[in-house]
């Protein structure tokens, strides 16, 4: 009897390494508010499922809660990888209700969105150490990218020995700066994209394939 189990014992952990192996990737969107993390998710989407997965806005926090679009395939110079997109709410160190007062919000509005952002951001947090097998990092090439956040975010990220893949969005933007990017973080190759105008999706999409496949 001792035989038998121990061999039923090994096909089943043989058979759980298999369909572990089968399981699709969950690739979280990470990033500071307003990065554009909630457009470059509705491009993948939409280019490989027709379907969006959240709204966009001006607003910063308008994503206060994890969206998951699951069964993304994307291919790529014969490379392939399915993935579940899971877009995040910014990571900031303090959400401020303030700042909502700034697009003509009543102020209970405000301190509403402003507590939601803020669970929000435990919420990303949790996923980022607990629930992603890897990250797609974005951010704004407008903006100085040497925050206490990005760094904080980016050694976690290493720290978590995930595969990372830097994002440099809004090259539609004259203020952009790619370069200010890739010298903050030159461990990690840096992608320039528009998601908003759909700009260099193309190189997007095979290093996706080559970093998660």
């Amino acid at each position: 009897m001792g035989l038998i189990k121990g061999l039923r014992d090994s096909i089943s952990r043989v058979t759980d390494r298999l369909f572990a192996e089968d399981e699709q990737k969950r690739i979280g969107i990470y990033g500071p508010p307003n990065a554009g993390k909630t457009t470059l998710a509705n491009r993948i989407a939409r280019d490989w499922t027709g379907d969006a997965v959240g709204p966009e806005s001006r607003i910063p926090h308008e994503t206060r809660r994890a969206r998951r679009k699951e069964n993304v395939e994307i291919e790529r110079d014969g490379k392939s990888v399915t993935i579940d997109i899971v877009d995040t709410p910014g990571v900031t160190t303090k959400v401020d209700y303030e700042e909502f007062l700034e697009y003509d919000m009543e102020e209970d509005d405000a301190v509403r969105r402003s507590r939601e952002a803020t669970e929000g951001v435990a919420e990303a947090m949790h996923w980022l150490r607990e629930d992603v097998d890897g990250v797609i990092y974005v951010l704004d090439s407008t903006e100085d990218p040497f925050t206490q956040v990005n760094t904080m975010l980016v050694g976690i990220i290493e720290s978590q020995d995930l595969p990372v893949l830097i994002l440099a969005n809004k090259i539609d933007l004259e203020e952009s700066s790619v370069q200010r990017i890739r010298n903050a973080f030159p461990q990690h190759e840096t992608i320039p994209l528009s998601a908003l105008e759909g700009d260099n999706m193309d190189e997007v999409y095979e290093k996706i394939a080559e970093y998660f496949g």
